[in-house]
């Protein structure tokens, strides 16, 4: 993995990336691959990150990362207004 890290680092550095660029990008890629593995889950991200959960959606925001991607489409918890089951009918007799 190191080997891998810098050749990584190589190629931006003769790219002419500056240190502050080359962290920004290294941190959003990480991110973004935490944030899919957890299929979007900013909660159960921050905490295998190792940082609070208000942390990490700072940074998201500072960041610009488009979180879209990495959300579970079709599978939204419906809202509490919805989310509530009706009384249970009364059976005639």
């Amino acid at each position: 993995m190191k080997e891998q890290l810098a050749s990584v680092v190589l190629q931006m550095y003769k790219a002419g990336a500056r240190c502050s660029e080359a962290m920004r990008e290294f941190q959003k890629a990480f991110i973004l691959t935490v944030l899919k593995d957890q299929r979007g889950n900013q909660c159960k991200a921050a905490e295998k990150l190792g940082i609070h959960r208000n942390t990490l959606r700072r940074t998201i925001r500072e960041l610009e990362i488009d979180i879209g991607p990495t959300r579970v489409s079709g599978r939204r918890r419906p809202p509490r207004s919805e989310a509530r089951t009706p009384p249970m009918q009364r059976r005639a007799t």
